[in-house]
């Protein structure tokens, strides 16, 4: 990923030039900020260089199906260690970045601060690290909040991205086809892999009304940070039961610990 792959999309035909006036004055009038740390930049809704060389984008090797970023690369479509175990019940997953103190800043002010100026770059990286797996979608699902939850933040920070996402991509998405039925504690709260899936185990499901509209399709799963995947598993074996044929998954971070075996 280059730092060309922030800028916005450029408007086609004869409204481009009318769109560069316009874009040259609200940038006097509100200045573009680095969306990690508020230093100027040219092109809003980017990084400026110091925040751009601190960001580790996950493009190297990578497990087959779960997306592990791996140290060497093995060659072909291998799977790590845990994926050829315990396969998960989504087909491939893709994350643009890793979870670290580069990366944390700005999905924490999103999830926490309300900074939803955010959105449109993190949209840009999904639509670019989830080109492949766009390719193959039929809708967008973002996973969902609890309502007591979402009552509590206001929105839904994975629905504000698939939404995003669709715009960009041209897929569909429908954010009320996954339902959660039960407030669960934080993952972020569990104390081990174990009890993370123990927390969400049949806490999602597709409401009867949406069954028809999911039923043989393949599913983009989108939220923003994949840990264990306990989360994304329960929503993927929710969607496979209500009919979907195929789960992909696209998160904006990837939480990396010890390097994996492969297989």
């Amino acid at each position: 990923m280059t730092a060309a792959t922030l800028g916005p999309a450029r408007p086609a035909g004869g409204a481009e030039a009318l769109a560069g006036t316009g874009r040259l004055l609200l940038d006097l009038l509100f200045p573009p900020l680095c969306i990690a740390c508020r230093a100027p930049v040219a092109e809003p809704h980017s990084l400026c260089a110091v925040c751009w060389r601190e960001v580790s984008f996950l493009e190297g090797p990578e497990c087959g199906q779960c997306g592990l970023p791996f140290d060497v690369d093995p060659g072909g479509e291998t799977l790590c260690a845990t994926c050829h175990a315990h396969p998960p019940s989504f087909e491939r997953a893709r994350s643009v970045m890793r979870y670290d103190e580069a990366s944390k800043g700005p999905i924490v002010a999103l999830k926490r601060a309300d900074r939803l100026d955010i959105v449109p770059a993190f949209a840009r990286w999904l639509d670019r690290s989830g080109r492949p797996l766009l390719a193959d979608a039929d809708l967008i699902v973002p996973v969902p909040l609890h309502p007591i939850r979402l009552w509590q933040r206001r929105f839904n920070p994975a629905a504000l991205l698939a939404g995003a996402l669709s715009r960009m991509s041209g897929v569909s998405a429908d954010p009320l086809a996954l339902i959660r039925t039960r407030p669960t504690r934080s993952q972020g709260a569990m104390p081990s892999a174990k009890a993370r899936r123990r927390n969400v185990r049949g806490a999602f499901k597709v409401p009867p009304a949406r069954r028809a509209a999911i039923e043989g399709l393949t599913i983009l799963l989108v939220d923003d940070v994949f840990t264990t995947g306990a989360t994304l598993e329960a929503c993927a074996k929710a969607l496979k039961r209500a009919g979907a044929a195929r789960v992909l998954v696209l998160t904006l971070a990837r939480v990396v610990r010890a390097p994996e075996s492969v297989i």
